[in-house]
């Protein structure tokens, strides 16, 4: 096993299968931002769990995605998966750093592991869609290089698209 130290104030972003404690309850913090945001109100537990069923993570798992968690000084505060939905074009999906760590850099790391996850899987270009109420996310991807693109799926909740070149 290897151990990898980090400076204090350090963000550490590896993979980690969707399913482990850290992550089920990043992937669960994400949703219940996302689901309260969507519908101006605090989201249920039960809400939650129906949402964790309706949007599994399945194919956020080798070989052809991935999915990351971000640590800072050893705490889980990020997390995000990639996967592929072609042969050249990866996707992230569930990219998420907890309101606590916002402006710390976790998401510019969490992009740079993610994108390099994507490279791993022979991705030539990534994609994703987002809300118009994640401003914050839009912005985030707009500083790190994401265009917005035309429609490329028909998800219920997409409203922006965007795209960077992986090589």
């Amino acid at each position: 096993m290897t151990t990898l130290t980090t400076a204090p104030g350090t963000w550490l972003v590896v993979q980690e299968p969707f399913a482990t404690p850290d992550a089920t309850t990043l992937r669960r913090a994400y949703y219940a931002e996302v689901a309260g945001r969507y519908w101006k109100r605090a989201v249920t537990v039960a809400e939650i769990d129906q949402g964790m069923l309706d949007f599994p993570a399945d194919d956020l798992a080798p070989p052809s995605g991935r999915f990351l968690v971000g640590r800072l000084d050893g705490v889980p505060l990020s997390c995000g998966g990639v996967r592929l939905i072609d042969p050249v074009t990866a996707e992230l999906t569930r990219v998420y750093v907890d309101p606590r760590a916002r402006g710390t850099g976790g998401g510019a790391a969490l992009l740079a592991a993610l994108e390099a996850a994507g490279r791993s899987l022979g991705a030539e270009r990534v994609r994703l869609d987002t809300r118009s109420d994640l401003v914050e996310a839009r912005a985030l991807y707009a500083r790190h290089g994401y265009r917005e693109i035309p429609a490329y799926n028909s998800g219920p909740y997409a409203e922006h698209w965007f795209e960077k070149p992986l090589i």
